[in-house]
């Protein structure tokens, strides 16, 4: 049985659109990340994932080890529900969400935060002076991981710490030991411009081997600047962590010595970005079901829903991928809409009005922004179906 027949199978009873999770295929991949960190433990990115039950059954598995969430508020509401170890990896300046964490006991001895300059500082207590109570905040230094070349005129990677070399690392690190009711726990570089862009891009084999150039280069700069920052911040405060990586480039990260532990998110679901890498392959595991409404012509057929666009520069790349039945792709000139969407190809004839078509997010937990509930299923039923953020009246951003 295929995996289309499998899915239409164990969701037979339920109307789309839907979303499932196909627990197998999950485990198949968090297995492969293990793998891969060699060892080191792997914080779980909860923006990847945006389901609490999904989170818990991924931290039950061996390997994996605290959250790396993405806004303050939803750091709270995970530690209200007994999650521990997470690192609020973007800066905030919820003023309200700070003062919460600065009266809460709990939370601030589980939560840490990302800062990068002085005026992060000076936010943070500004919003929790007078706070009852107020316990220390713990600190993560973001630091600039991206890569450059030629004087600075190439650049790749995201725009994120302004904080580059070992002095400027310091010298923040002295600022925040300066500052009474602050404690620097952590370091975390992220290199985007390896751990988030495939190294074996489809259809341009120059442009596959100049990112792949750029990657080694990079990987061969960071190695070097990484571990002279880390040394130079541990002279002043004591580093609990050093975080590094992603799911595109965990095997590499981990060869660091000055790396303690790694991230990884998109690889459980392994979304249609994440094709594209030679060192690795993942198992599709979060899909969501399409119904066809209508077919205004032969070989093609439209399908209720699905725009459903991923974060990132727009382009074809973050639509979702028509995965089952193969042989399906998008009108030139409609692409995914907003409430309908047109698909060509030869895989339309064969499908009926109520037919479902199967998609892939191009990025991992954006998908559950859309869908209250994931359907896991294992083997051929649906075994359990749980919240996502969304369905648990969580929208964070």
């Amino acid at each position: 049985m295929d995996d289309r027949q499998r899915y239409d199978r164990a969701t037979a009873e339920l109307e789309p659109p839907f979303a499932i999770l196909d627990l197998a295929a999950m485990r198949a991949n968090a297995a492969d990340l293990v793998r891969r960190a060699a060892g080191k433990p792997i914080r779980v990115a909860s923006k990847s994932v945006r389901s609490r039950p999904v989170l818990e059954r991924i931290l039950a598995m061996d390997g994996f080890q605290g959250i790396m969430a993405f806004t303050l508020p939803e750091a709270l509401w995970l530690a209200g529900h007994g999650f521990t170890d997470i690192l609020v990896a973007y800066p905030t300046a919820d003023r309200a969400a700070l003062a919460r964490l600065a009266a809460d006991p709990a939370a601030a001895r589980e939560i840490a935060l990302t800062v990068d300059s002085l005026a992060h500082l000076d936010t943070i207590e500004d919003a929790v002076t007078g706070a009852p109570g107020r316990h220390e905040i713990r600190l993560c230094m973001d630091i600039d991981a991206g890569f450059r070349a030629f004087g600075g005129r190439l650049r790749a990677g995201a725009w994120r710490s302004p904080v580059r070399e070992p002095a400027q690392a310091a010298e923040l690190a002295a600022a925040i030991a300066k500052r009474p009711g602050f404690r620097l726990c952590g370091l975390m570089a992220y290199e985007a411009q390896i751990a988030g862009v495939g190294d074996d891009p489809p259809g341009n084999a120059a442009f596959a081997r100049a990112v792949r150039l750029m990657q080694a280069r990079s990987a061969r700069e960071l190695i070097i600047r990484r571990g002279r920052i880390v040394n130079a911040v541990r002279q002043i405060s004591d580093l609990d962590f050093v975080n590094g990586g992603g799911t595109g480039s965990i095997e590499k990260t981990v060869r660091e010595k000055a790396v303690t532990e790694v991230a990884a998110g998109s690889g459980f679901f392994h979304p249609r970005l994440f094709d594209f890498y030679r060192g690795f392959t993942g198992h599709p595991a979060a899909l969501f079901a399409l119904p066809v409404v209508r077919r205004p012509a032969p070989g093609i057929v439209t399908v209720l829903g699905g725009g459903y666009p991923a974060s990132g520069a727009a382009g074809p790349s973050r639509l979702p991928q028509p995965y089952l039945p193969a042989g399906l792709r998008y009108a030139p000139d409609e692409g995914a809409g907003e409430v309908q969407t047109p698909l060509l190809g030869p895989g339309a004839d064969d499908l009926r009005i109520g037919d479902r078509v199967w998609f892939r997010h191009a990025k991992a937990g954006e998908m559950c922004e859309r869908f209250a509930t994931l359907h896991l299923i294992d083997g051929e039923s649906v075994v359990d179906s749980v919240p996502t953020y969304r369905g648990e009246g969580q929208t964070f951003l």
